[in-house]
C-alpha cells in the first residue's frame, strides 16, 4: 500500500475499524490515480473472515448504467439515426463510435462522483458552486429534461400509434386523435413502470433492463433482414468523414452529426447516474456510517464494468439503427444522400420491403424505447429539481406536469419527427452545462479526496468538452448563415 493510503486511506470514512483491508499494488495505485486498475483485487474480511465483496456479486451491481443507457437508445436516437442513415448511408457511423467512447467516460465520472461523495451531481453543484451559478445550471438542466421528456414521450405515443392507430381510426378517430389516444395510454404505461420502484429500486432496474433487451433483439432482427455491407459499415465506423460533395450536403451532415451526438451523450442522465448509485451505497454503509476506502474501490470497479457493458450495448443498438436506415430507407453508403423519411414512413416502408414482421418489430422497439426512456427522463427531472433546489418533489407529480407539453404538441398536430430531431440538437447545446461542472468537481481533490481524477482522465474529459463545444459552434455558424 502506498504511504498516502497507509496513512490517510481511512480518513473521512466511518465504519467498522475491525475490518482488514488487503489491496494489491495495482489496485492501490489505481485508487491513488482515481481509476480502478484492471488487475486490482479488493478483499474485505470481517472478524469471521466473511467476504463482503465477491467477484460473483458483480451481477447484483448491474443496473444503474443500464438505466442510464436507455437514454442513449431513446426515440430521439430513432429520429436522428433514421435521418443520418437514410440521407448519408453508413457515413456517420463513426459519430456513434466516438459518442459512445465519450458516454463511457462521462457516465463513469458521474457514477464515481455519486459513489465517492454520496451526493448527486445537482447536490454537489449546489454545495460547491455559487448560488447564481447553481440557478443557471438548474435552468439549463430543466431545459434539457423537458426537451428530453417531450421527445421520449412522443416516441412512446408514436410507437403505440403505429401498432394501434389503424384500429383506432377504423372507429372514427382522426390521425391526430389516434395519436392523442395513444399518448394517453402511454401515460398510463409510464406511471405503471414508475410504480415498480415502490417494490424496490432493483425491480425498476430489472424492468428497464428488460426493455433494453427487447430493443436489442428487435434491431438484431432488423439487421438480419437487411443484409448490410459489413465492410462498408466497418470503414465508415473507423474513418471519420462528412459529406463533402457540396456546401448544403456538408451542412446537412454536420447537423445530423450534432443531432446524433446530442441524442447519444445525454445531459439529463449525467445528473441521473450520480443518483442511481446511491441505493447500493446506502446498503454498503447504512447512514450515518460512511463506506471505507476499500469498499468504495470495489464498488467503483463493479460500476465501471456496468458502464462498459451497458454503454457498448447501447452503441451496438444505435449502430444497428443506422445500418437498417442506410440499407432499407436511403440511397446506401457511397451513393449519395437519400430521402429523409419520418418514423411513420420508416414503419410503412419496412412492411412492404421486408415483410409485416419487420414493421411490427420496428414499432415494438420504438414503443419499448419510448416507455422506458420517458420513465428515465422523469426520474432525471426529479433528481435535477430536488438536487439543485433542495426540495422534495414527488415523481408522479413530475410525470403529470411534464406530460402536458407533449400532449399539447400532439393536439395541435405538430410534426413529431421534426420535434424529435430539434430536441436532440438542443440537448447538444445544454450538454456542456452538465459536463463542465462534472469535470470541475471530479478534478477537485477537495471534493474527491484520494479519488480525484488522474491526469489522463482530466485530459480526456476536457477533450470531450472541447469537441462538443466546437461542434456546437460550427452548427451555430451554419444556422446563422
Amino acid at each position: 500500500m502506498t504511504d498516502e493510503y497507509a496513512q490517510h486511506g481511512d480518513a473521512g470514512y466511518e465504519g467498522d475499524t475491525s475490518e482488514e483491508v488487503l489491496l494489491s499494488p495495482a489496485a492501490t495505485a489505481a485508487g491513488a490515480s482515481g481509476l480502478i486498475g484492471s488487475s486490482g483485487v479488493v478483499k474485505v474480511a470481517g472478524a469471521g473472515g466473511r467476504s463482503l465483496f465477491r467477484r460473483d456479486q458483480i451481477w447484483s451491481y448491474f443496473g444503474p448504467a443500464f438505466v442510464a443507457s436507455v437514454a442513449y437508445i431513446d426515440p430521439g436516437n430513432f429520429a436522428t439515426n433514421i435521418l443520418g442513415g437514410s440521407q448519408f448511408g453508413y457515413r456517420l457511423l463513426w459519430v456513434l463510435l466516438w459518442s459512445n467512447a465519450m458516454a463511457i467516460l462521462i457516465q463513469y465520472l458521474s457514477a464515481k462522483l455519486g459513489i465517492v461523495t454520496g451526493e448527486t451531481l445537482p447536490q454537489s453543484c449546489r454545495r460547491h458552486f455559487s448560488k447564481r451559478t447553481t440557478i443557471f445550471l438548474w435552468v439549463c438542466a430543466e431545459i434539457s429534461a423537458v426537451a428530453t421528456d417531450m421527445a421520449e414521450f412522443l416516441g412512446a405515443a408514436l410507437g403505440l400509434d403505429l401498432l394501434m392507430g389503424p384500429a383506432l381510426m377504423a372507429h372514427g378517430l382522426t390521425p391526430v386523435g389516434s395519436l392523442f389516444a395513444s399518448a394517453m395510454i402511454a401515460t398510463v404505461g409510464v406511471f405503471a413502470i414508475l410504480a415498480l420502484d415502490l417494490a424496490g429500486f432493483q425491480w425498476l432496474e430489472r424492468g428497464i433492463m428488460a426493455f433494453v433487451g427487447v430493443i436489442g433483439l428487435c434491431y438484431g432482427f432488423e439487421v438480419f433482414l437487411v443484409h448490410p455491407d459489413w465492410h462498408a459499415a466497418f470503414v465508415a465506423t473507423v474513418l471519420p468523414t462528412f459529406d463533402m460533395r457540396s456546401s448544403p450536403a456538408l451542412s446537412a451532415s454536420v447537423f445530423a452529426a450534432v443531432g446524433m451526438l446530442g441524442a447519444t451523450v445525454m445531459p439529463h442522465v449525467i445528473y441521473l447516474h450520480s443518483a442511481l448509485v446511491q441505493p447500493r451505497l446506502t446498503e454498503i454503509a447504512p447512514p450515518p456510517k460512511k463506506p471505507k476506502l476499500n469498499l468504495l474501490l470495489q464498488y467503483l470497479r463493479f460500476e465501471l464494468v456496468d458502464v462498459f457493458v451497458a454503454m457498448n450495448g447501447a452503441w451496438l443498438i444505435n449502430s444497428a439503427m443506422i445500418v437498417m436506415a442506410a440499407v432499407a430507407l436511403g440511397a446506401g453508403y457511397g451513393r449519395g444522400p437519400g430521402v429523409s423519411p419520418t418514423i411513420q414512413d420508416a414503419f410503412h416502408t419496412l412492411g412492404p420491403l421486408l415483410g409485416p414482421g419487420a414493421a411490427v418489430v420496428f414499432a415494438v422497439a420504438l414503443l419499448c424505447s419510448g416507455l422506458s426512456s420517458s420513465t428515465v427522463g422523469v426520474m432525471a427531472g426529479q433528481v435535477i429539481i430536488e438536487g439543485f433546489l433542495d426540495i422534495k418533489f414527488p415523481i408522479f407529480v413530475r410525470r403529470f406536469i411534464t406530460v402536458v407539453p407533449a400532449l399539447i404538441v400532439i393536439a395541435v398536430g405538430a410534426d413529431p419527427l421534426k420535434i424529435l430531431i430539434d430536441s436532440q440538437v438542443l440537448l447538444s447545446f445544454t450538454l456542456p452545462a452538465a459536463l463542465i461542472p462534472l469535470l470541475l468537481l471530479t478534478n477537485r481533490r477537495s471534493v474527491m479526496s484520494n479519488f480525484v481524477s488522474a491526469l489522463r482522465t482530466k485530459i480526456a474529459g476536457w477533450v470531450v468538452a472541447t469537441v462538443i463545444l466546437a461542434l456546437n459552434a460550427v452548427l451555430l455558424v451554419q444556422l446563422a448563415m
